[in-house]
């Protein structure tokens, strides 16, 4: 019988991302608490397949004219809201079999706080003699909010890896957790006590995540488990979308050893195969990633591991003897940082122009034979979407696949101290994500959903690129449905070749039914102007201009 029990809510959205919910920080906390004399359990209720699609949100409504209906094309994005995880019936079940004193629940994402506050007003209902406690980035920014809700206990504000064993200890020999790092509680008489966030000062002094308690046989990738891994904490930038400069902007990093230790450890002990670093900044420092990297090779082999930096890296941070020898270690796949190709809106992001450094960047991987994913940030306060376009025409002719995130209020960050000033955040937490896109300002919502079709388009041209196809003409619609849906391929082409013709992007219906997408024609207009000048189109389109293409490339 566990006395802590630590809990990973369900996720209600229109997609999740697997390997990106593995549990660690509750397995960094659960070793705290391990090594104070504490038994622990987590309860992931994301470590299952299971899923249901449930109604769209009412405050979602206005989504419909976007995602509404099924779309079985290439161009496709999102259509079903759906429960991912667990049902709140099974963790009721799954409550009832201990009698915790204290039961901590993750809420990272703002977006997602009504299902960790779900979760912790059910652990409450079946155990009410037990604290409940609530941590991670939403009640680290908005803890005064969180402890509105009476049947919350505590706030960890920061990391937890310093704070909850304290807290434990003090429940239980009923002190006073006032002087405890980054607490937050109700005093008599209702007021609220706020400390500042908990950070660990020296991050090699904690145990390794207690990673025996994540359920590794979900988390499988091939014949291998995949985990996440952080070898640092904090950020020392203040990009203006970002919360983590506001509140962890001391830069710490784990020692090589430290870091080393417990990959030995996940691959001897949970065939450890696919690692990705979940640091805000792995690259940052060189001469400690060099030496990683050359302890990894050293240790594993060339090429043993699968090695992955999903959260983005500096391009700046980057050159082709990093690169070279990240290859060696198990990088496959460079996930780069663009931000933004617009000077004025990098200053309005405090981000550096970064495209020099990513030429250079995208050339090397390509001779070494890594893939890359750029990404960019659309529909933030102040970007326009002819900005944003232009992004994406810089990335068109670029040998790399483009990722755009559409912009969402992250609280802490100074874009959101800015829309809550001038009146401009959504209505509620739940739309505070990108899939909701969430902000109708200088960017409409009909600009930004086309800006994540346009980005489909140009990412499927370079796949049939890539396999040595031709891009198909223009051609004009004539056909309402298609009989033949096995070739996802040819559909792709289809559409394709009807949107250079009109400006027009369609969809597919599971059945064959052809409909039209919202989107902005000013947009698609200018997109296919342009992109016809682009060097990759031209090299396809126009093979007498293959010398120009050439010298552009």
């Amino acid at each position: 019988m566990p006395d802590i029990l630590l809990i990973q809510p369900p996720i209600r959205d229109f997609y999740l991302t697997t390997k990106r919910t593995i549990p660690y920080g509750l397995s960094a906390i659960a070793a705290t608490l391990i090594d104070a004399g504490f038994s622990v359990t987590i309860i992931d209720m994301l470590a299952t397949k299971k899923s249901k699609p449930i109604d769209l949100q009412k405050n979602m409504t206005y989504l419909n004219e976007y995602y509404g209906r099924a779309d079985v094309s290439p161009f496709a994005l999102f259509h079903q809201f759906r429960h991912f995880g667990y049902s709140y019936e099974h963790l009721k079940h799954e409550l009832k079999k201990c009698t915790p004193f204290l039961i901590g629940i993750s809420s990272l994402f703002t977006a997602y706080s009504d299902e960790a506050l779900t979760c912790a007003k059910i652990a409450k209902e079946i155990h009410p003699q037990a604290k409940i406690v609530l941590g991670g980035h939403h009640p680290t920014a908005l803890p005064e909010y969180v402890m509105q809700h009476n049947f919350i206990d505590y706030c960890i504000r920061g990391e937890g890896e310093v704070s909850l064993s304290d807290l434990a200890i003090c429940i239980k020999t009923k002190k006073s957790p006032e002087t405890i790092p980054g607490i937050v509680f109700r005093k008599k008489g209702g007021h609220i006590h706020v400390s500042e966030p908990a950070l660990m000062k020296e991050p090699d002094a904690y145990p390794l995540p207690a990673s025996h308690l994540i359920k590794s046989a979900y988390y499988q990738r091939g014949k291998g488990s995949a985990i996440s891994i952080m070898t640092g904490r904090g950020c020392p930038m203040t990009c203006s979308y970002c919360s983590m400069g506001a509140f962890f902007r001391h830069y710490r990093k784990r020692s090589v050893n430290h870091v080393m230790a417990e990959l030995s450890r996940e691959a001897s002990e949970r065939n450890a195969r696919f690692i990705d670093f979940e640091d805000e900044n792995l690259s940052l420092d060189r001469k400690w990633f060099i030496t990683l990297l050359e302890r990894i090779i050293q240790t594993f082999g060339e090429n043993h591991l699968e090695l992955r930096a999903m959260n983005g890296l500096f391009p700046p941070s980057l050159d082709e003897e990093l690169i070279t020898l990240m290859k060696m270690a198990g990088f496959k796949t460079l996930n780069l940082s663009l931000g933004s190709t617009d000077l004025n809106q990098l200053k309005r992001f405090n981000r550096p122009d970064v495209r020099e450094k990513t030429d250079h960047i995208l050339n090397v991987s390509d001779k070494l034979g890594l893939e890359t994913v750029c990404y960019i940030i659309a529909g933030a306060p102040g970007q326009t979407a002819t900005s944003s376009m232009d992004d994406l025409l810089y990335l068109s002719h670029r040998k790399a696949l483009v990722g755009v995130s559409i912009y969402y209020p992250a609280p802490g960050s100074l874009d959101y101290d800015f829309l809550e000033a001038s009146g401009n955040l959504p209505g509620s937490f739940s739309l505070m994500r990108s899939t909701a896109i969430p902000v109708d300002n200088t960017t409409s919502r009909l600009e930004s959903v086309t800006l994540l079709r346009l980005a489909r388009i140009i990412n499927f041209i370079k796949a049939l690129k890539a396999k040595g196809e031709e891009i198909p003409k223009p051609h004009p619609y004539k056909t309402s449905s298609l009989k033949d849906m096995s070739d996802r391929t040819a559909l792709g082409k289809q559409i394709l070749s009807w949107f250079f013709h009109d400006g027009k992007i369609r969809g597919i219906e599971p059945g064959g039914l052809i409909y039209e997408h919202a989107v902005s024609k000013p947009l698609t207009k200018g997109f296919i102007e342009n992109f016809e000048s682009a060097p990759q189109y031209a090299e396809v389109r126009n093979p007498n201009k293959t010398n120009e293409v050439s010298s552009n490339q």
